[in-house]
């Protein structure tokens, strides 16, 4: 197997070079003219090249075989025209075209060796064939995909859970640590059949919701009662949910704070609603005015829209900020007197960096003023995804429902059990981030260490990258206090915004284009996200390791410089 992988690099490194050579050589015939004056072309036609170039074996067939499937298709009885227009309302940044493009491009030459032979540089910035040439991926949040590692403990654990009969061999006693089987043999004995394969009940095993709401009473500093979680696929399935719940009609909307993460537009949209704005100020660090939630507010009901939701990402998406406990404060009256739900996501909770500001969840400052259970309606979202964990992959998360009525409840069950129940793994991650290592257990000080090293790793880079985008000409960036990403505002050239519309693209989305083209480095435009018109902005992850950060920086630095100098006013 590995002769085989090591043959399958020799051939494409062998294409790759023939290849480079040609790209670096001006004089060659096969270079195209205006590669010499605009070098950056090079990799855009590579790219436009073998999406559209048919290979070898297929050419002599290929436009007989796409009249063919063109026309087989246009006789299905699904088109583009018959979908459901909800969906194609919706949209999600994040992922978008260019990624896809270059995913579908690396499996292909997965599946393909050789089949495109790309320039060096665009192969070891764009796709991924060995551990050594990987895409500079700074569009979402997927830390292991960048290199980071795992929390031990959390894996332990887990691989004894999923692998319970070696639980009983001697030499479990060797490999794995003394808390993890002990814990292994806890969370076994709650599980349907000791088995991670069976269904659960659909809320999520009982034992596991009360290690979850012990954490959250530990955290806190008030009860929380296991039959208010409900263990989902991640976040996103249970923000899903409630936009199922509270979402009649295109008359009832969803208050969302702009820029917010796509998953928020695209349920909305998904479920019928309206999205009401509300414009965080970026003068104030990304504040959250109440002046304007309520001219907003006040606006909408002018419209006819009935507000049923307000919801607040804390610390921000794509905005890096980190509520003050006051704001929180206003917040929670301000839902308590108009009567609106709070939707808190907070699964980046474990996310802050900056020594004046630390986390406060919406339950517990409302618990504090006073708030109980039938005086606020409050839905808090956790993920395993974020935080130091990170472990997107196995898709685990949970919400907290707290000032709803034993009917609606009752009504939230049903939705969740349409989908039985979400996966054990994920369930089982959940129980942990929220019920880690304690002093005294024998994996404390290595998961203390991980954990630190981790969160201090990701300060350090988010420092970094702020004070880098901060030294680029028409580039300023707001202090990094939270969760994983930096959304710099870039004052772009007219010149730029014209050479933008000539080929029907927003600003912020042609910059980003180019900026893949020369660089490799994927970024996100602040389009995406929602932003002040006339303003543009990119979203960046903090996520790339150390030892890559500095490359990050060194390339998107060279590029910006050579772009604003080619459309200088």
């Amino acid at each position: 197997m590995r002769r085989f992988a090591s043959e399958k690099s020799r051939i494409i490194l062998a294409h790759r070079r023939n290849l480079y050579s040609v790209v670096q050589n001006s004089t060659s015939p096969l270079y195209p003219q205006r590669f010499s004056q605009q070098p950056h072309l090079c990799s855009s036609f590579l790219l436009r090249f073998f999406n559209t170039a048919p290979s070898p074996s297929s050419s002599s067939s290929s436009s007989s075989s796409t009249d063919s499937m063109a026309n087989d298709y246009s006789s299905t009885p699904v088109t583009v025209d018959s979908i459901n227009p909800k969906v194609l309302e919706c949209e999600y940044a994040v992922r978008g075209e260019v990624v896809t493009l270059a995913q579908r491009l690396q499996q292909e030459l997965k599946d393909n060796p050789g089949s495109h032979p790309f320039d060096e540089k665009l192969i070891e910035t764009i796709l991924v064939v060995t551990r050594d040439e990987e895409i500079l991926y700074c569009n979402i949040g997927n830390p292991h995909s960048l290199g980071q590692q795992p929390i031990t403990f959390f894996r332990e654990v887990l691989a004894l859970c999923d692998h319970p009969s070696i639980l009983d061999r001697s030499e479990t006693q060797g490999l794995f640590s003394a808390d993890s089987i002990e814990r292994a043999f806890q969370i076994l004995d709650q599980i349907p059949g000791r088995a991670t394969g069976a269904y659960s009940h659909s809320q999520g095993i009982k034992g596991l919701r009360d290690t979850i709401a012990a954490g959250i009473e530990a955290r806190d500093g008030f009860p929380a009662d296991p039959n208010d979680i409900f263990l989902t696929d991640g976040a996103s399935p249970a923000v899903h949910m409630m936009m199922q719940l509270l979402i009649r009609s295109k008359n009832d909307g969803i208050f969302c704070p702009i820029p917010q993460y796509p998953l928020y537009s695209a349920s909305i949209a998904l479920h019928g609603g309206t999205l009401v704005p509300y414009y965080l100020d970026e003068a104030k660090g990304w504040g959250m005015e109440i002046s304007e939630l309520k001219n907003q507010l006040e606006s909408a009901r002018s419209n006819g829209i009935n507000v049923r939701a307000l919801v607040v990402i804390n610390p921000g998406n794509p905005t890096g900020q980190v509520l003050a406990e006051d704001n929180q404060r206003q917040i929670v009256d301000f839902c308590k007197k108009e009567g609106l739900v709070l939707l808190a996501d907070e699964v980046y909770q474990e996310n802050v960096y900056v020594p004046d500001k630390q986390f406060h969840s919406f339950k517990k400052v409302a618990r504090s003023m006073g708030y109980g259970e039938k005086d606020i309606s409050l839905v808090s979202f956790q993920s395993i995804s974020k935080g130091y964990y990170g472990e997107c992959g196995k898709r685990g998360g949970y919400m907290e429902i707290t000032g709803f009525s034993p009917e609606v409840r009752q009504q939230i069950y049903k939705v969740a059990s349409v989908n039985l129940c979400s996966n054990i793994s994920g369930q089982i991650l959940a129980s942990l981030i929220m019920n880690p290592p304690k002093v005294g257990d024998e994996s404390y000080e290595s998961y203390t260490a991980e954990k630190d090293g981790i969160l201090s790793s990701m300060a350090r880079r988010a420092k970094k990258l702020e004070e880098a985008f901060n030294s680029l000409e028409g580039v300023t960036c707001n202090r990094a206090e939270g969760a994983m990403y930096l959304f710099p505002r870039i004052l772009l050239p007219k010149k730029a915004i014209e050479a933008a519309k000539s080929v029907n693209k927003a600003p912020d989305t042609y910059y980003v284009s180019r900026l893949l083209e020369a660089t490799g480095i994927v970024f996100v435009p602040g389009s995406g996200f929602g932003q002040v018109p006339g303003t543009w902005h990119v979203r960046s992850t903090i996520l790339p390791q150390e030892d890559r950060i500095e490359a990050v920086i060194s390339l998107f630095t060279k590029f910006h410089k050579e772009f604003m100098d080619e459309f200088r006013d």
